[in-house]
């Protein structure tokens, strides 16, 4: 399980001024679920994420992950970042097994589990192509191969599908639903994607414009695998688009430094949901 209570992050800034990234943060994400941190650009998600990962420990509060305190990145926790991050010197079944010949796994059988997680992201017959022989999405179930292989107690996903087209990403969404269904990970998924946030979670959670708060928590109990038709699915997206408005006016306020600035409530339609929410 993860727990945040009442955590807080600053950053010093060039100027020297301090910057609040976090104010009082609190959430508990349970083992096996997959829960979605969305909200508006600059709020905090991936600042929370590289908490958990332990790649920053500057912070007040508790963060918990099964009840020990977080110290350092370790093996439980492994990042799927939005670049791949594969060594393009070397092919699909090399980086995936790269992790555990780290670890002094024989060649033999690093090779075989690699081979395992390779053909569960349907890559086998492209395991001994090079990454600049792969498309964007191919490139990326690569990188999930090679996270699974080193079976963490938690996924850590930041935004991994953000520069993937619409089509490649409704695959993916398919295969990383199946993919959790059938381990049982802890997945926590940052996104600014409304859409792929509702159709992969159990909940979503809403975050507030900086310094970044959990503003609200949307529970997403449509059957599974999803059907992207399910009205549920609709109604959940609107509402967390609703959730949404009061803080993208305040952004875009910042922005143009416009105080007067009003965020019409029609300015959000249906047609809006069918670009997926990614404009925010």
């Amino acid at each position: 399980m993860i727990a945040f209570d009442k955590v807080s992050k600053q950053f010093k800034q060039r100027d020297g001024n301090v910057f609040k990234a976090l104010d009082e943060i609190s959430f508990t994400i349970k083992e096996g679920e997959f829960v979605s941190l969305l909200g508006p650009s600059g709020c905090g998600k991936s600042t929370v994420l590289n908490l958990i990962a332990g790649f920053d420990t500057g912070y007040s509060g508790s963060i918990l992950v099964n009840g020990d305190t977080i110290k350092e990145p370790a093996p439980d926790r492994v990042v799927v970042f939005q670049e791949h991050g594969l060594f393009p010197w070397l092919t699909v079944l090399e980086n995936v097994a790269f992790g555990l010949k780290q670890k002094g796994i024989s060649k033999k059988e690093r090779q075989e589990l690699a081979m395992e997680q390779i053909r569960a992201v349907h890559l086998s017959k492209f395991a001994d192509r090079y990454p600049n022989e792969l498309s964007g999405g191919m490139k990326q179930r690569a990188a999930i191969a090679r996270a699974l292989i080193m079976d963490p107690q938690i996924l850590l996903m930041d935004e991994p599908f953000a520069a993937l087209d619409e089509q490649t990403r409704l695959v993916l969404h398919q295969e990383l639903e199946d993919i959790w269904m059938r381990t049982g990970k802890t997945i926590l998924f940052i996104t600014h994607n409304i859409r792929e946030a509702v159709m992969l979670s159990d909940r979503v959670l809403v975050m507030s414009t900086r310094p970044g708060t959990i503003k609200k928590e949307f529970a997403v109990q449509a059957a599974r695998p999803r059907d992207s038709a399910d009205p549920l699915l609709h109604h959940v997206e609107t509402s967390i688009m609703e959730c949404l408005a009061d803080e993208l006016e305040k952004v875009i306020k910042e922005e143009m430094d416009d105080d007067s600035y009003s965020l019409k409530k029609n300015t959000f339609s249906d047609r809006d949901f069918g670009g997926m929410g990614g404009g925010i």
